[in-house]
């Protein structure tokens, strides 16, 4: 019988060569956060806890929004490296890389408006199903005739 804690030892070589997961370095200090939270204002240190444990759902929109305004252009961003954006001293390359960069940005936008559109044909396509099976549950019921309660 195999349980999930005994998994890891059962996996043999495998697991041996699988890379580890490494440590998140925000870790401590989300317990320490956690258990000021806990001292200052525990109802919302049980609500992040909550939304911790549901798996930190975010309405897609607000989630988009954060990743691009914030999270893309920090990812984007080499610490302690010169800056991408600086010169190589080459103008022609620096221009090359110049237009790349912006055909690549027309075109992640391009893509993101697609995808965008694509979301809202699949929503119309269901609310159009639903109304369909609506449509017919009510055509089925008024053919049954009246009902007596």
């Amino acid at each position: 019988m195999y349980s999930a804690s005994s998994s890891g030892w059962n996996a043999g070589a495998a697991a041996a060569q699988a890379p580890s997961r490494p440590c998140s370095s925000r870790r401590p200090l989300e317990i320490v956060g956690v258990v000021f939270m806990f001292l200052y204002f525990w109802p919302l240190a049980v609500t992040y806890l909550v939304w911790k444990f549901m798996g930190y759902p975010v309405p897609h929109e607000l989630r988009r929004t954060v990743e691009e305004n914030v999270l893309n252009p920090l990812r984007n961003m080499r610490w302690g490296a010169p800056s991408s954006f600086a010169g190589t001293g080459n103008l022609a390359f620096d221009e090359y890389r110049r237009s790349e960069l912006e055909r690549l940005e027309r075109e992640r936008r391009r893509l993101d408006e697609e995808a965008r559109e694509f979301r809202d044909f699949v929503e119309e396509l269901k609310r159009a199903k639903d109304r369909e099976e609506f449509d017919a549950y009510m055509a089925r019921r008024r053919n049954s005739g009246p009902t007596t309660a």
